[in-house]
């Protein structure tokens, strides 16, 4: 199963379109970490978080992860860590993974510059909620039931092409 970003508005799983926004700065090839952009190429997934505490376990054949207080992700890009999950550490640099806001509650990792990660070429890319389409700062974002009919509909296999 693949799924395609034909555009940035525009998120392609066989005959199911979904409204979704991209990175503020549009997409790149070479990404840098900061830039606002979504990275170009095709890309595996990861698992996929949710949070517990506050929505369903959704439906899907996908690794799943509750997300818990004390999660982040590396973006700190000189740390060995860097575009990892890691337990909250006031010495990294991280993004938090359990938000106040919703946006976090259904997350999937896309996996850009996770193997053989390479610094400054960005981290958390993540397909994650919006209820307003605004742009992220490099994520793919949808709304809630946009993203659960896209996770029953994908599998470990799946992958992301952005182009």
């Amino acid at each position: 199963m693949k799924i395609t970003l034909k555009n940035k508005y525009t998120l392609k799983i066989d005959d199911f379109k979904f409204k979704c926004c991209i990175g503020k700065n549009g997409l790149k090839k070479n990404k840098i970490e900061g830039d606002k952009c979504t990275p170009k190429g095709t890309f595996k997934l990861g698992k996929l978080y949710y949070r517990k505490d506050r929505v369903k376990k959704p439906l899907t054949s996908l690794k799943l992860k509750n997300i818990k207080k004390n999660m982040g992700w590396c973006n700190d890009a000189k740390n060995k860590l860097y575009n990892k999950e890691i337990k909250i550490n006031k010495n990294i640099k991280h993004e938090k993974l359990f938000r106040k806001d919703y946006k976090y509650d259904y997350l999937l990792v896309i996996e850009y510059n996770t193997k053989k990660t390479k610094p400054n070429k960005g981290s958390a890319i993540f397909i994650h909620l919006t209820k307003n389409f605004k742009p992220t700062v490099g994520c793919i974002a949808l709304l809630r039931k946009d993203f659960l009919i896209m996770a029953k509909l994908i599998n470990k296999k799946s992958t992301i092409k952005i182009y």
